[in-house]
Order: C-alpha cells, then sequence, then structure tokens
C-alpha cells in the first residue's frame, strides 16, 4: 500500500484563500484555458466510449472543439474539428460514427478517420497541391485506466511524464474493465475553482452533508498526495457501513475481487488538474469533468461506474449510490453557489484556511505555478 501521510503535515501555517479576482475576472478566466486548460492532459471521458472503428465524440477543450475518434485500425485519435480547406467546423454531432470518412459538409474536402485528407474536389487543378500536406490537425490523446485524455498544445509535455505520480497507483481498482451505469450533467454558478476546492477538503461535511458525514467522519483518513497536480487520499468507511451509499450496504460486487481488504472499508477521493475529480469506492467508482464556460459557471459532467456483474443483476443497489451522490453534490453546488456571490462582493478579502484545508491550500499553490504566479 501507499505510504499514506496525515493531513496536518502538509499544513503550511499562513496559507490564504485566493483573491477576489480569482473568481470575478474574465481575462483572467481567459488566461487560465491558456495556460491550464490548453497546456494540460484534459480529461475527456471512458474509452468505451469509442468501442467500435468510427464511432466519435466532440469535446470543447480551452475553446477549441476537438473530434475523438477511433479509426479503422482501432487507433485512438484526436483532431481538432476544423477543415484544412477554409477551417469550417466539420462535425456538428456530439457523438456518434463515421460510416468510413470524415467530411466537411461545407465544399465536401474528405478525410479518412486517421486524419489523411482522402478527397479534395477541384484541387487537382491547384498547381504544387499534395492531398499529403492536408491531414486534419492532431491532438495528442492518451488513455490511462479507461480514461481519456486530450491535450491541445502544440508542444505538449509527455503523458508518462505529465502522469508519473498517477502511473500504477489506482491499478488495484481495475478501473478499466468497469461499465458506466448512470451519467447526469450539472449546471453549477460558481467559477471552476470554488469547485476544485470545495471537493479537496471534508471540514464543511458535518453541517454542509449530514448523511455524508454518518457514513464517512471528516477526521478519518489521511492523504498521500498532498503537492502538486494532482492531491488527495482516503476516508473510513464508518462501520456497519459497508460503502457510501443512502442504506450503507453496498450497492453490488466489488469492483475488484483482489481490492485490498484495508481498502474494502475506504473511499478515495483525488482532484486532478487541470478538469477531473476521481472518487473511489469499494462497489463502484464515480467522477467528475469539469468545464469553466463563464467566471461564475461551471457545468460538472459525472458518470457512476460499476463492475459490469452489478449492473446485469437485477438485485442491484446502484440507485443507492447514485443517490448518496446526487444528493451531497447538490448540497455542495449550492454552498459553492453561495461562495461565489460571497467572494464577488468588494469587501472579499482572502482568509486564512485552517490544517484541516490543507489539500485546498496546496491546490491553491499548484494553481498559481501553473498560472506563473508563485
Amino acid at each position: 500500500m501507499t505510504d499514506y501521510h496525515r493531513t496536518t503535515t502538509m499544513f503550511r501555517p499562513g496559507s490564504r484563500t485566493l483573491p477576489r479576482e480569482c473568481y470575478t475576472s474574465a481575462p483572467l478566466l481567459e488566461e487560465e484555458r491558456e495556460r491550464i486548460f490548453a497546456r494540460g492532459w484534459n480529461c475527456v471521458g471512458r474509452a468505451s466510449r469509442l468501442e467500435h472503428a468510427g464511432q466519435f465524440f466532440v469535446r470543447e477543450i480551452a475553446g477549441d472543439s476537438i473530434l475523438v475518434v477511433r479509426d479503422r485500425e482501432r487507433t485512438l485519435r484526436a483532431f481538432f474539428n476544423i477543415c484544412r480547406h477554409r477551417g469550417t467546423r466539420i462535425c456538428r454531432e456530439e457523438s456518434g460514427r463515421f460510416a468510413g470518412t470524415i467530411q466537411c459538409p461545407y465544399h465536401a474536402w474528405t478525410y479518412a478517420t486517421d486524419g489523411r485528407l482522402v478527397g479534395a474536389p477541384h484541387m487537382q487543378d491547384v498547381e504544387g497541391f499534395d492531398k499529403a500536406d492536408y491531414p486534419l490537425h492532431q491532438a495528442a490523446i492518451a488513455e490511462w485506466e479507461g480514461f481519456l485524455f486530450v491535450n491541445v498544445a502544440e508542444h505538449p509535455e509527455p503523458f508518462e511524464t505529465a502522469w508519473a505520480a498517477l502511473e500504477g497507483r489506482l491499478s488495484r481498482y481495475g478501473l478499466p474493465g468497469l461499465a458506466v451505469g448512470h451519467r447526469v450533467r450539472y449546471d453549477v454558478h460558481a467559477n471552476w475553482k470554488l469547485v476544485f476546492q470545495n471537493y479537496s477538503e471534508c471540514l464543511h461535511c458535518p453541517t454542509i452533508h449530514p448523511k455524508l458525514a454518518t457514513v464517512l467522519p471528516y477526521q478519518s483518513g489521511a492523504n498521500d498526495l498532498v503537492e502538486g497536480p494532482f492531491l488527495g487520499g482516503y476516508m473510513e468507511i464508518r462501520p456497519p457501513n459497508q460503502s457510501a451509499t443512502m442504506s450503507g450496504q453496498a450497492c453490488g460486487r466489488l469492483v475488484n475481487g483482489d481490492l485490498p481488504e484495508e481498502d474494502r472499508h475506504r473511499g478515495f477521493y483525488y482532484s486532478i488538474m487541470p478538469n477531473m475529480l476521481l472518487s473511489l469506492h469499494p462497489d463502484y467508482v464515480n467522477y467528475y469533468l469539469l468545464h469553466p464556460v463563464a467566471v461564475d459557471r461551471t457545468i460538472v459532467e459525472s458518470e457512476w461506474l460499476f463492475h459490469p456483474d452489478t449492473l446485469s443483476d437485477p438485485s442491484n443497489r446502484i440507485q443507492d449510490a447514485i443517490e448518496f451522490w446526487d444528493l451531497t453534490n447538490r448540497q455542495d453546488w449550492d454552498i459553492v453557489e453561495q461562495s461565489q456571490l460571497g467572494v464577488s462582493s468588494r469587501r472579499y478579502a482572502p482568509g486564512p484556511y485552517s490544517p484541516r484545508e490543507s489539500v485546498p491550500a496546496a491546490w491553491d499553490r499548484e494553481y498559481r505555478r501553473l498560472m506563473g504566479r508563485d
């Protein structure tokens, strides 16, 4: 097992919250898109969405529309969703399956699913024109534990370097083999950073989440990732509860039958920059993808993952897990919306963090580093 460190060991005295403009400045949000989202490895969802050759879905990253597709050789690809002819957006649908090629709706330039230009009407009359010079612009793509990540930078940091701290850390959960049992989209009227910061501490749990606090005591557990872009650790599931569900009972079989005994009584919670929150339980996993659309508005997409045998069992209790976190999530969205209103006040000033808020303080330090303000 990982060597865990109590939250108090990483607290830096004097840590304070971020200034007002971090939550209210539209120009700063644009800078965040360029410095954080356009340079980072953004999670775009599960690889299982692209089981078959030609399947695709579209994501927006830092203002760019990105087409994620499995080509005819079953290789995963990510392309900027623009035609090389006159820049027209090629794909309007959010998801689907290409019959064999990708065609621009404007002048019918046509691409193979690996991005090669294979058809360009009347361009044979243009001297020196070579289709090989005009493939779709590619973005870097990587897969980790069944999740897909895309980087739109021209020269991205290699995924294996950026993700070194997480390599193999969660393999015991068998994440690639899990299946989606439920998905939901939340529209949160708060800055994306407030969502990250709220997720990163449970000091608020006794007052905001009375149900959660009976299952996951906020003073339990420890953190194993305490600095950098990946932060978090575990909380103990209080007996006789078996999992983080409304009833306290497991909602199905273990996500992995080989899960170590100590992890069968814990929930693990990680924030993964720039846009992912990951929650792991003995019998299910749920995750969240954050999409900042304005300084005071964030779209949060979430999926609940289960062992396939759980989903095929008519007596499963997956709704027990779904309701537990949907309740908790809505409580969180309500309080971060109140936070947004408060930090927007002209009288707001950064306040001190307590030792129980060491993870959001560490998150703020990483944010400042990425923004060039450390």
